[in-house]
């Protein structure tokens, strides 16, 4: 059973910085595809940005396309997500999630793009004021 783990999270004024990062507990090498999602309150959980392990394909959701860089340590089982000019809106509770396999880099748009269940870290919260 793969735990994700999350860390990086926090308050920061707009315009500043944060990087989350992401860590398979067990070998990720059956997670070919990640990436991070948020669920700010009272809305629904939407994708952010995706990468494949092997090529580092990614994908970004367009609210943050330019601002948000994910990457990928596959040596350390660890994914990332720097964020840069944090706006208000970006607040929310982030979460990292893992599928086994992907059509393409933009596998969190829908189903028909991933292979097998989503893997879920606990979320970490970062807040934006």
């Amino acid at each position: 059973h793969v735990q994700l783990v999350e860390s990086g999270g926090g308050s920061v004024q707009p315009g500043g910085s944060l990087r989350l990062s992401c860590a398979a507990t067990v070998n990720s090498n059956n997670l070919n595809c990640m990436g991070w999602f948020r669920q700010a309150p009272g809305k629904e959980r939407e994708g952010v940005a995706s990468i494949t392990r092997i090529h580092g394909g990614t994908a970004y959701a367009d609210s943050v396309k330019g601002r948000f860089i994910i990457s990928r340590d596959n040596t350390k089982n660890t994914w990332y997500l720097q964020m840069n000019i944090l706006k208000p809106e970006d607040t929310a509770m982030y979460y990292c999630a893992a599928v086994v396999g992907c059509v393409t880099a933009s596998w969190w748009r829908d189903r028909g793009q991933r292979k097998g269940p989503i893997s879920w870290g606990q979320g970490t919260q970062v807040t934006v004021s």
